[in-house]
């Protein structure tokens, strides 16, 4: 039986020579790459800095803490995230406070608006699966309210919002290379910024705290001792990291058509149905991390069910996006999140990576149209 994973990296012999080369050079750690390669990603997204990190999580807690979230403050965040948009929050001290979602899977402005408190320094958004969340609103709300805001960006490098790549429209952006993102490093993240000074110190704190650099003080021609300015961090990206993530960004254009090309095979024989409904991307531009089909009450069949009937027949899929209030590292607090319970369990994730046979994709169709 072919098996139809529900995502796979594509990585070629352009990736694999990038890796060979930089081992050869014996410069393996954070260095010239990761410096290129963060240079690219600026011109990529338009922002002014781009600070590579180990992932996605440890970028989120270095830009609330330079943000200024500490011990006492709560950050507003959706639930409906994986569990590592709340979990940075709390490696501040700080506290997550949850926000329902709306349609678009994207946290709820208006029981946002309700959620803010004395005790409230920042809003914490997330462009779920790539979709982009509303941030000119949330930038006016935190304008109003004297808060930060901060973008997981997790899943979003490609989308756009108002004709501009994410990672250009505020100070405090973070993306995710892990495997099932659209393009990957293997593991990896990058926080974009047009703060200097959230910039300097981003990279002093992915780096121990320290001064300076360690290529600038292995190719100085005088004996430099380093200090170290504050508490830091080992968040550091490798120059083998970095080396693949520049041919991926190569790629990311042509990854972006073809997903998008995918999706729309799957919303062109998803949309008539009474058992499920297709996310609306309205006027923004979805890169399509995922494809999420959300059971109506009307569909036939379970959402657990369903996955069950797909795997059987060799077609993987995963549950909707998790709520973090549900987990058992946040349950001690009781939360009334209906909606984000709801499209949680009540959603699907399709398969969807590059390349994919049309045959794949026509077979996924099908089996999925036989159930519901």
């Amino acid at each position: 039986m072919r098996k139809i994973p529900i995502a796979k990296p594509l990585l070629g012999e352009l990736e694999a020579k990038a890796a060979h080369d930089v081992i050869l050079t014996g410069w393996v750690t954070q260095g010239p790459k990761v410096q290129e390669f963060e240079k690219d990603f600026c011109e990529y997204t338009g922002a002014k800095y781009a600070v590579a990190v180990s992932n996605c999580t440890t970028g989120l807690h270095l830009s609330l803490l330079v943000a200024g979230i500490s011990c006492g403050d709560e950050v507003i965040c959706p639930s409906m995230s994986y569990i590592a948009t709340a979990n940075c929050i709390r490696y501040t001290g700080a506290e997550p406070v949850f926000a329902e979602v709306g349609n678009d899977f994207n946290i709820d402005i208006e029981d946002v608006r309700k959620k803010i408190t004395s005790k409230t320094k920042a809003i914490l958004i997330v462009h779920q699966i790539g979709n982009p969340a509303d941030i000119a609103a949330y930038q006016e709300l935190c304008n109003a309210h004297n808060l930060k805001l901060i973008e997981d960006g997790a899943c979003a490098i490609g989308s756009e919002y108002k004709g501009k790549k994410i990672g250009s429209h505020s100070e405090l952006v973070c993306f995710s290379f892990h495997p099932r993102k659209v393009i990957t490093t293997g593991d990896g993240g990058m926080i974009t910024t047009n703060n200097k000074s959230y910039y300097t110190r981003l990279k002093h704190l992915r780096q121990h705290g320290m001064s300076i650099n360690d290529q600038v003080r292995h190719t100085s021609k005088t004996v430099i001792i380093e200090e170290y300015l504050e508490l830091g961090y080992n968040y550091r990206m490798t120059d083998i990291q970095a080396a693949v993530g520049i041919e991926q960004l190569k790629r990311l254009k042509d990854i972006i058509r073809e997903r998008r090309r995918i999706a729309e095979m799957y919303n062109e024989a998803f949309k008539n149905s009474d058992s499920v409904e297709i996310l609306d991307e309205g006027d923004k531009k979805y890169n399509y991390q995922s494809y999420s089909l959300l059971l109506t009450a009307k569909c036939p069949i379970s959402r657990n069910g369903l996955m069950q009937e797909l795997l059987d027949m060799g077609i993987s899929t995963r549950r909707g996006i998790m709520t973090a209030h549900r987990e058992k590292a946040y349950n001690a607090k009781t939360y009334s999140l209906p909606q984000s319970e709801f499209y949680s369990d009540h959603s699907i994730l399709l398969p969807l990576y590059i390349p994919m046979d049309d045959a794949d994709i026509a077979s996924v169709i099908q089996s999925v149209k036989q159930f519901i």
